[in-house]
């Protein structure tokens, strides 16, 4: 399908992006890669009237070590954060998780900041930042807001940024010592069916569940029973508990629970746990 018309601004700084926001509100429509947003715009399920294209600002494509976090910049490619030595080193799961984003075409033109932006809960990155007890820094009119990733994501295809706030940086802290994501899917390069991600990060371990739920969800009955001594066995049949996914096409509700414990039970044996 074609598009609804809309209007067309790019932007050639934040500044601009921001007033662009805050002069259109609910109306305007960040657009980097585009590969979240267009295809939402061909199915005119996303009908924004205006789109501000942040897509050059070089300023926010970036890696850093800042001491005890690494920073990474919200319009950082999915393959540049594969391959950069300092997400490598100290952020091992995001690495893997954006090598198994899609395909060649959509790794080397999506963004870390447009998926966690977009809050798809079959979306890979989003449960990565969330097992990492990442932060993500927005900018709008009143300067930078820091929000915890437990806080961002409120409902499906929606997080808590301001109708004129720009997604800037994402922080996750340094000192993963085991990780792993496991992915079910029919094909390689599709949207996770149910996706498991765990990080073990200064002695604490971050499970999270994508696709199970309208966000990204924490896997707090396995977290607390390995906190007290529980087997990755015996943790793992904790997955699916509070969980009630809705079924597709792809699976039933009570398979989604299924998967929840089989692929947390992969994660923890492969993160060492």
């Amino acid at each position: 399908m074609i598009p609804v018309a809309f209007d067309y601004v790019r932007a050639e700084s934040l500044d601009e992006a921001i007033a662009a926001l805050s002069e259109h509100g609910d109306e305007a429509k960040l657009l980097a890669g585009g590969h979240s947003l267009l295809p939402l715009m061909k199915l005119r399920l996303g009908t924004p009237s205006v789109l501000v294209d942040i897509g050059r600002l070089s300023e926010l494509s970036f890696v850093r070590d800042e001491d005890t976090y690494i920073a990474i910049g919200a319009l950082t490619r999915h393959h540049d954060v594969q391959h950069d030595t300092i997400v490598l080193r100290e952020a091992p799961l995001l690495a893997a998780v954006a090598g198994r984003i899609g395909d060649p075409q959509v790794r080397h033109r999506g963004t870390i900041g447009g998926s966690l932006a977009h809050a798809d809960p079959a979306s890979d990155l989003p449960g990565a930042v969330l097992a990492l007890d990442g932060t993500l820094v927005a900018r709008g009119p009143a300067g930078d807001r820091e929000i915890p990733a437990s806080e961002f994501f409120k409902g499906f295809l929606e997080t808590t940024l301001a109708p004129s706030e720009v997604l800037v940086e994402i922080r996750v802290p340094k000192g993963t010592t085991g990780h792993s994501y496991q992915k079910f899917v029919r094909r390689s390069q599709d949207w996770a069916i149910v996706g498991v991600a765990v990080a073990r990060v200064n002695g604490h371990v971050g499970v999270s569940l994508v696709n199970v739920a309208s966000t990204p969800v924490r896997a707090t009955a396995v977290e607390q029973a390995l906190a007290s001594g529980a087997s990755a066995a015996d943790a793992a049949e904790q997955a699916a508990e509070g969980l009630e996914p809705t079924g597709d096409a792809n699976a039933t509700p009570e398979f989604r629970r299924h998967l929840a414990r089989v692929l947390t039970r992969r994660g923890l044996v492969e993160a060492g746990l």
